[in-house]
């Protein structure tokens, strides 16, 4: 793959700034050592919290939460963090949910569910649903669930099992996730050894996600597992077209069109996976933060700006 091609020197310039803190063997690391760099790539790349918004963090149901606030908001964005399951936690992405709160109005509620190899599957799901069961409890808003990369997948698999459950869910918006495809074929291949993620760093944090044998046919584990894609609520999916897990997103969004729903497929061009944190830096992230936010907002008030 002819990355030089496609990629522009604003992003390869995020590319080796992430690897300075967060190097390229980092899964050949201890899971502490992979926390301390990962935590050490957070924390430079972080951002200050915009103006007026405030953050108070509490349990929920037993899971730790954060919860940002900017005045009277009617509607909570539930967001759950990436990091394979493995890194991550509130402060990973405290800017990013800030960034929503202030560009949407709605409050945000970051989900820091465990991690493996701890806690191993269905761990993270149990408390991702849980933690949102507690959301619709405590503020009775609609909800539009949001995650990146692993949290993406824990987003589309609550709205999946919430099917029925669950009332007021208004839409999720999943950013780069993993939903389980054939990582034999397409961009698993096409993209197998991509700049900041590669197939063979997918296969080690499913791994350790499942300690052990990896489940079939469970949709908590991989979305795309599912038989039945009816009855979810409206989706936009965006990916980073230089990413091995690119094509779930295409993936699931023709199943749920499939199944009668509305779903849209956002691919950005030229980014790579874990784009968000170079939206300050990297134009094409910060126009692609820039359709996310407005995708949360548009689901949030009921509008598919899409057809």
């Amino acid at each position: 793959m002819d990355y030089e091609r496609l990629i522009d020197e604003e992003t390869w310039a995020f590319i080796k700034r992430t690897a300075e803190s967060y190097p390229d063997d980092a899964v050949e690391q201890s899971i502490e050592d992979q926390r301390r760099v990962y935590d050490t790539m957070c924390r430079d790349f972080l951002q200050p919290r915009p103006q007026g918004v405030e953050t108070e963090d509490r349990q929920a149901f037993g899971v730790p939460v954060r919860v940002y606030n900017a005045g009277q908001p009617t509607r909570t964005v539930t967001y759950f963090h990436g990091g394979g399951f493995v890194v991550g936690g509130l402060d990973s992405h405290d800017d990013v949910c800030a960034e929503i709160c202030a560009q949407t109005g709605y409050r945000v509620v970051a989900v820091d569910y465990r991690l493996c190899p701890e806690h191993v599957h269905p761990a993270q799901f149990q408390d991702s649903w849980n933690a949102t069961n507690w959301v619709a409890q405590e503020f009775g808003d609609p909800i539009v669930l949001a995650g990146d990369s692993a949290g993406g997948n824990l987003a589309a698999a609550v709205a999946q099992y919430g099917r029925g459950k669950l009332d007021y869910v208004l839409g999720q918006v999943l950013i780069y996730p993993g939903l389980g495809g054939d990582s034999t074929k397409g961009s698993y291949i096409e993209h197998a050894y991509a700049p900041l993620l590669t197939l063979d760093e997918i296969q080690f944090y499913e791994k350790v996600r499942c300690g052990g044998d990896v489940p079939q046919d469970d949709p908590t584990f991989a979305p795309l597992h599912d038989t039945d894609f009816s009855g979810l609520p409206p989706t936009v999916v965006v990916t980073a077209d230089c990413d091995p897990l690119r094509d779930d997103g295409a993936a699931y969004c023709d199943k749920i069109s499939a199944a009668g729903g509305q779903a849209h497929w956002i691919n950005e061009p030229g980014l790579v996976h874990g784009y968000l944190r170079a939206r300050t830096s990297v134009k094409r992230a910060a126009d692609s933060f820039e359709r996310i936010s407005v995708a949360i907002e548009a689901l949030g008030q009921q509008i598919w700006p899409y057809d």
